[in-house]
């Protein structure tokens, strides 16, 4: 079953953020007594009974304002409101029903969502009996919380788990088949490179609903190769919002890396590479996915003034995005058909090594050669690998028993890395390299 969201929505200052952090365990959420902090969505992961969900922060809300900037985080909302599976309203107990809470209440009437109203700041006795107001928004039953303290807040998540049985459980992709997210930012030619991809000599097997509630996830066969489109809907429709497209996307984006195999990074040659590629990038390399990245509309870039040759645009991109400098490049034109289907072959390629596993003997040597070549030492101590392991695959995660995991250093740890790839390439896929505390052995 697919990770529901929740959004949390409701008019400035009344703890959304604060209920925000608290679902999610860390202080992710900027809190503040000025109203306004959060003008753009925020997203976490947070976890309740044992089942896994994500949560979305929201900006204020407030109607009949015509400041951009208000308009702006309104919109915000609504897109959060639209992607979510649940959806929250805070209300403030100190400032009793307002007339924006009585307008949001009658947009969430009008939804489909399931929408639970939580009456936040109820500190005391009186706050407790005077929330009893709040039932005049029409929202059904409302649940006391105090986001603050934490009081009444499991009450609240036990009430939104009973939802979650509702959502539609996800079908299944075929286990052969390579999952492949299109990712990028708003315009970089996301849905040109789908319908490049699917505009080729394709058999498309099956179009299969997705966790999302109009996300369709797409399988089809090249020779012997299976593979799936994650959410091309999502795809396809982002380029048809107008106006903070950017943040529509980014639950989105993430929500198909986490569902992928390997993300095919877009980027727009035109424009060359803008810090949203590197976000995006970002959110692959996170998750621990196969990132191939795709640079559309080469051929503008080739013809117009500015020319860049692939060697200097390769460098660059090394450069700016030194955490994807396993990813291969792939130069291509959705407009003419160049480079798709390297872009599968890479694809592939990638995929392979995500799952590829070296046998702990092989790993040892590997490991025990590097260090014999390049020793650790740090105030007179020697950084010594006890043993390793490759615990797991997609990504490829090895475990060092090492004496000192303090002395673990980012660039001993890039340095192993390197190693490794040297032998088995690994291209397209992080490495994870944990460092261990080895146990001493009992007498």
């Amino acid at each position: 079953m697919g990770r529901p969201i929740i959004a949390i929505v409701g008019r400035p200052n009344v703890g959304k953020s604060t209920l925000f952090n608290r679902l999610a365990g860390n202080r992710i959420a900027i809190v503040d007594d000025a109203p306004g902090i959060t003008r753009d969505r925020l997203y976490a992961d947070a976890e309740w009974q044992n089942r896994e969900f994500v949560i979305t922060d929201t900006g204020g809300i407030l109607f009949n304002e015509s400041d951009p900037l208000t308009l702006q985080v309104k919109r915000q909302a609504e897109l959060a409101m639209e992607e979510a599976d649940v959806i929250v309203m805070i209300t403030d107990a100190t400032d009793g029903v307002t007339s924006t809470d009585e307008e949001l209440a009658e947009m969430l009437r009008r939804t489909q969502k399931p929408v639970l109203l939580a009456v936040n700041k109820v500190d005391n006795k009186r706050l407790e009996q005077e929330a009893h107001e709040f039932y005049s928004l029409g929202l059904g039953e409302i649940y006391r919380i105090s986001s603050i303290h934490g009081s009444g807040v499991a009450e609240l998540l036990d009430a939104v788990q009973e939802h979650f049985s509702k959502i539609p459980e996800e079908e299944e992709i075929p286990e052969e088949a390579v999952k492949l997210a299109i990712i990028g930012r708003p315009n970089v030619g996301k849905s040109s490179i789908l319908n490049a991809i699917l505009g080729e000599d394709r058999s498309i097997v099956s179009s299969i609903p997705g966790t999302t509630r109009d996300s369709i996830d797409t399988v089809f066969e090249r020779g012997e190769d299976k593979f799936a489109l994650i959410d091309t809907a999502g795809i396809r429709r982002a380029g048809k919002i107008q106006g903070s497209i950017e943040y529509y996307t980014v639950l989105r984006a993430i929500r198909a890396i986490e569902r992928s195999d390997v993300a095919l990074l877009i980027i727009d040659a035109g424009d060359g590479l803008m810090d949203g590629d590197k976000r995006v990038g970002g959110y692959a390399h996170q998750a621990g996915k196969g990132c191939v990245v795709v640079v559309n509309k080469w051929d503008l870039r080739r013809a117009g003034e500015n020319r860049l040759s692939v060697k200097n645009f390769t460098l660059e991109l090394r450069k700016e995005t030194p955490f994807l400098s396993y990813a291969p490049i792939v130069f291509a034109s959705a407009l003419r058909g160049e480079g798709i289907s390297e872009i599968l072959d890479t694809a592939k390629d990638v995929a392979d090594s995500c799952a590829l596993r070296i046998s702990t003997g092989e790993l040892n040597r590997i490991i025990s050669d590097a260090v014999d070549n390049h020793p650790y030492m740090e105030k007179g101590q020697a950084l010594k690998i006890k043993y390793a392991t490759m615990v797991s695959v997609k990504p490829p995660t090895i475990l060092l028993f090492v004496n000192n995991p303090d002395m673990f250093h980012f660039s001993y740890q890039r340095y192993l890395d390197n190693q490794i790839r040297k032998t088995y390439g690994y291209e397209g896929t992080p490495l994870r390299i944990i460092a261990k505390k080895v146990e001493k052995e009992k007498p």
